[in-house]
């Protein structure tokens, strides 16, 4: 009696230690969670923001065993990794782009009313909606490298709206990487091609028209250069002729006898080479100096 006794009480025991353990839950400090009773929402514990419905604050809790039921969702800051989205930009261009944002649970209470257990499956799809309805407004350029940084901002603000019904706040949106499709990268790639060559034969006809120029100008430049020295040494050629036959003129007014012997012999020397025949009369005025030994 007494041993049946004992295991009727350790059975109650057992049972009551079952329903106190499925009475007790705990939310962490970066957990938030609402309790559901039959299909209701009853309350939210340590909730980003206040509803209508009590909040009460993290730390261990209380609720109906088998009854209560407690849906835990995160407080801290989440990531969503988009799959690559082929996006068509307004120039009618095609990109692969890949993004990322990051996300938290602000309501609770409206998350679970309205996204049930598949919030991150709208976040997705709402997520490559906005992203393709503010891409598909600028050129596949700006997608790239130019306005990045104003569209993310821009594909955010479309996101936030959607999201806003979800309970969700989005803090940031990012492109990790906006590529050409397969496809496209070769005829993109030979496109590029061309205009580079395009470009390098503009540049040589302006180089070479530049140097023909520049060649021209230096050229009409040295001719100008060497007339005016030719020129100059015309006039210095002409100065010194006249000079010489100012110097000459006057020393064949002082001496004219001493001049002609000067210039006689100035003449030998300019005829008289070795191995040189003269034909000459005897009594030829070329010699006249040499006909005789005594100096005059």
């Amino acid at each position: 009696m007494q041993q049946r006794t004992l295991v009727i009480g350790g059975i109650i025991a057992a049972i009551a230690l079952i329903i106190l353990a499925n009475a007790l839950y705990i939310v962490p400090v970066d957990k938030q969670a609402i309790v559901i009773r039959v299909g209701s929402a009853q309350y939210t514990v340590n909730a980003s923001e206040k509803s209508e419905l009590p909040n009460y604050g993290a730390g261990l809790h209380l609720k109906i065993p088998l009854v209560d039921d407690v849906r835990f969702y995160e407080k801290r800051n989440l990531g969503y990794d988009l799959d690559a989205a082929e996006v068509i930009a307004a120039d009618q261009q095609r990109l692969n782009v890949d993004a990322i944002a990051r996300w938290r649970i602000k309501n609770p209470l409206q998350y679970f009313r309205a996204a049930g257990g598949n919030g991150e499956q709208q976040l997705g799809l709402r997520f490559t909606a906005a992203l393709r309805g503010e891409l598909g407004k600028v050129s596949q350029p700006d997608i790239i490298a130019g306005q990045r940084a104003t569209l993310m901002q821009r594909v955010r603000t479309a996101l936030q709206a959607q999201m806003n019904t979800l309970g969700i706040e989005i803090i940031d949106v990012r492109i990790r990487q906006a590529d050409l499709p397969e496809a496209n990268s070769q005829r993109v790639y030979d496109r590029m091609k061309s205009q580079l060559q395009q470009k390098i034969s503009q540049y040589n006809a302006e180089g070479e028209g530049l140097f023909a120029s520049i060649t021209a100008e230096a050229d009409a430049q040295a001719r100008v250069i060497v007339a005016e020295a030719e020129q100059k040494a015309q006039v210095l050629e002409g100065e010194g002729d006249a000079e010489r036959n100012r110097i000459f003129a006057a020393a064949y007014g002082k001496d004219a006898e001493f001049f002609a012997f000067y210039r006689s012999l100035l003449a030998y020397e300019n005829s008289i080479k070795a191995g040189t025949p003269f034909v000459l009369s005897p009594d030829s005025e070329f010699f006249k100096y040499m006909r005789g030994s005594t100096p005059r």
